[in-house]
């Protein structure tokens, strides 16, 4: 399943990309991350003993966009973070590859209510260390239905990933749970296919029915027959599970500040 670190790695991402920095790496990140929260964790005086030197060299590779060479080194004495949540269906511990989505949110300041600002993601199994680095891009900047997110944007956002497991083709177009399942459907209509998603945390967050999920993700798809018609439709669904984990960019702002002031 995802991982808090996870959403780092997308906001790192996107940072990086916006300030034309070099970015740290999953496995960087995994054990910077871990240092970060358990001296946050911890009483330790007036003042914190210093970032013993790997760490200190991991720190100062993220920040520098002048580094000849990507560092590749990570400490063997953290380890990644316990995960944020967790199902009975999904593993403990996170795969080093999976299909995934990136979801980028505005979070409103008064109300913490978010809205959609972008995502995009694949259902072709994709090596974390990268995948995630690459989707948090493309879903930031390309997703067609927004303008790219800019920098000035950063302080406002969420950032979640998704990680997608447990693949099944349904029975039929209403044998999958809400709250439980994403749906992939795909169907054809006077020669021309469709096909559309929504990730498991969409029909429930919305309130929808079944079927009110069905006909959006139709109309998602393009198919803009009658609403009357769409249950004539052979609309084929393959259902999923994933687990969304979600962090806040003021929380990714201190874990960098940390970062940076153990150079």
């Amino acid at each position: 399943m995802a991982t808090v670190e996870h959403c780092v790695v997308c906001f790192e991402a996107l940072d990086a990309d916006l300030n034309n920095r070099k970015p740290l790496s999953l496995e960087q990140i995994q054990s910077s991350w871990a240092a970060y929260k358990a001296s946050s964790a911890s009483v330790t005086g007036p003042s914190e003993a210093p970032l013993n030197p790997a760490l200190r060299r991991l720190a100062a590779d993220g920040v520098s966009s002048s580094s000849s060479s990507s560092s590749s080194t990570s400490l063997s004495a953290a380890g990644a973070a316990t995960p944020a949540t967790s199902t009975s269906s999904l593993p403990d511990t996170p795969p080093t590859a999976a299909p995934l989505f990136v979801t980028w949110n505005t979070v409103d300041p008064d109300d913490d209510d978010v809205s959609l600002r972008g995502c995009i993601g694949t259902f072709e199994s994709q090596p974390l260390s990268e995948g995630i680095h690459e989707y948090a891009l493309i879903s930031a900047l390309q997703d067609t239905r927004f303008n790219p997110i800019s920098k000035r944007e950063l302080p406002t956002l969420q950032a979640a990933v998704t990680l997608l497991t447990d693949f099944e083709e349904a029975d039929d177009a209403h044998d999958w749970e809400i709250g439980t399942h994403g749906i992939r459907i795909s169907f054809l209509d006077r020669g021309r296919r469709y096909g559309a998603t929504y990730l498991p945390d969409v029909a429930l967050e919305q309130g929808w029915t079944k079927d009110e999920t069905l006909f959006s993700l139709i109309r998602k798809a393009g198919w803009m027959g009658s609403r009357s018609k769409w249950q004539d439709l052979d609309v084929k669904v393959t259902r999923y599970q994933g687990k969304k984990v979600s962090l806040n960019y003021p929380e990714f702002k201190k874990w960098r500040d940390w970062v940076q002031s153990k150079q």
